[in-house]
């Protein structure tokens, strides 16, 4: 007589690490769990206050400059590292993960305008209101230590004197060449103590630029005269220019899609543009109350973050018309320079408050080591609330922010004032001839004209 004996392993039915909980077999059949929507519900729910509770996007601040922060510039072969400079002329290297020092760069003698580093990592390039370009060697031995080595500093390795002030500096994503934007836009080689080139449309001065990070030779620049003007290095003249009603801050390429690049601009909003196709935004970003003086893409290209002259730090989906986050603090004033962190996962801030702050990009995200069974609960809560969105509970809750009374009373009387406004274009049209009055979308009304 053969007798067969069921035998199972432990393993199948105990979950991973752990020999305590027992991996429960469910039936998915619709029919056997007719309350399936409604406990989804509920756990949407339950996520979104979940959110809201472990909300703590400040991690902390970097304290050492003396003036308002006026510029940073990210090391693309460094995650750690960050460097600013300051309106005293102080240019500094930070250890994110320890927030201290790492590094010093004197020379400039007043405010320090533009920041940028080499592809390779290896030479930061600095300029200012004094009228100089400085390069400087980048301190590998120090970058791993900064616990006794960060009050070095560093000579220059070459100082170029020019005969006019510089707003803004950019080195090419994939060369040897970088450009500054002054009275006129120079492209210098880091060999060369002359620019090797200059282009000029105008006479007024140009306060940012920035390289195109798919195609090394096209540059987009910003300038005092409401102008966005796009240069190609291959040719003799600028290619494209656009003229707004309001000044633009700075430009920011969408390093997923090179073809596109957002605006920051003095009317509160930011304007996502096609190269190509520049009679109209793509999109308008809006929700500052203020100047929007900085924007960075993020290196996914999803999202941007923008500071604000209302004291507020923002980021914003790349498609998305209104803000997804919004960071403040009680001490921080006017935002001047903003960075993704390379890796996507920080954003940090430089103000006028002399402070550099690290926040997370995403607020209620766990730091540190998460584990696999954790991954797939925070996934499961992003899922579900994300199919639950659109149910008033959901949305109102993942949606609401708290702002400081200033920011949420000026942001209330904006809305006011553009609601009279369009009721005011609704009246005139109703009370016109027949083809009389054209409309034009915000995207397009923010453009005066179009020069080739």
């Amino acid at each position: 007589m053969k007798v067969k004996v069921i035998s199972r392993s432990t393993d199948e039915f105990t979950r991973e690490r752990s020999q305590d909980l027992q991996r429960v077999f469910r039936n998915f059949d619709p029919n056997l769990r007719t309350q399936e929507k409604a406990v989804e519900y509920v756990r949407a729910l339950n996520a979104a206050k979940l959110d809201k509770i472990f909300a703590r996007p400040f991690i902390g601040a970097m304290d050492g400059h003396v003036d308002s922060v006026s510029c940073m510039a990210k090391n693309p072969n460094y995650l750690k590292g960050i460097f600013s400079g300051s309106m005293d002329g102080d240019i500094r290297l930070w250890d994110v993960a320890s927030r201290r020092t790492v590094c010093q760069f004197p020379g400039h003698q007043g405010p320090v305008r533009g920041l940028a580093v080499s592809t390779d990592g290896q030479i930061l390039v600095s300029c200012g209101i004094d009228s100089t370009v400085r390069l400087w060697n980048v301190p590998v031995a120090t970058l791993g230590e900064s616990d006794g080595t960060h009050e070095n500093s560093a000579k220059p390795l070459a100082v170029y004197v020019w005969k006019n002030a510089f707003w803004a500096v950019d080195h090419q994503w994939d060369g040897e060449l970088f450009a500054t934007a002054g009275a006129q836009v120079d492209i210098w080689n880091q060999n060369r103590s002359q620019p090797i080139s200059s282009f000029e449309w105008g006479t007024d001065t140009v306060i940012s630029l920035k390289f195109n990070p798919g195609e090394p030779n096209v540059l987009a620049t910003s300038g005092s005269d409401r102008s966005i003007t796009l240069y190609d290095l291959r040719m003799s003249s600028p290619t494209r220019k656009i003229i707004m009603r309001t000044k633009t801050n700075a430009i920011s390429w969408n390093p997923m899609e090179p073809m596109n690049f957002t605006a920051a601009n003095e009317d509160c909003n930011c304007y996502s543009y096609d190269a190509r196709k520049l009679e109209e935004a793509k999109c308008v970003h809006k929700d500052h109350v203020s100047a929007v003086m900085d924007i960075d893409y993020s290196p996914t290209g999803r999202e941007f973050v923008t500071g604000s002259y209302d004291r507020t730090v923002r980021i914003f989906q790349y498609n998305g018309g209104h803000s997804r986050e919004v960071y403040h603090t009680k001490r921080m004033q006017r935002v001047f320079c903003v960075k993704f962190s390379c890796d996507a996962s920080y954003v940090i801030s430089g103000s006028d408050d002399t402070n550099l702050r690290l926040w997370k990009a995403k607020a209620s995200e766990q730091l540190g080591v998460v584990l696999p069974r954790e991954r797939r609960k925070h996934d499961y809560h992003e899922a579900v609330k994300n199919r639950y969105k659109h149910l008033p509970e959901v949305k109102r809750i993942v949606r609401h922010r708290h702002l400081p009374k200033p920011i949420y009373k000026a942001g209330i009387l904006r809305r006011t004032v553009n609601e009279a406004e369009r009721r005011k274009e609704e009246r005139r049209r109703a009370h016109s001839a027949p083809g009389s009055s054209s409309t034009e979308p915000l995207r397009k009304r923010r453009i005066i004209k179009e020069v080739e």
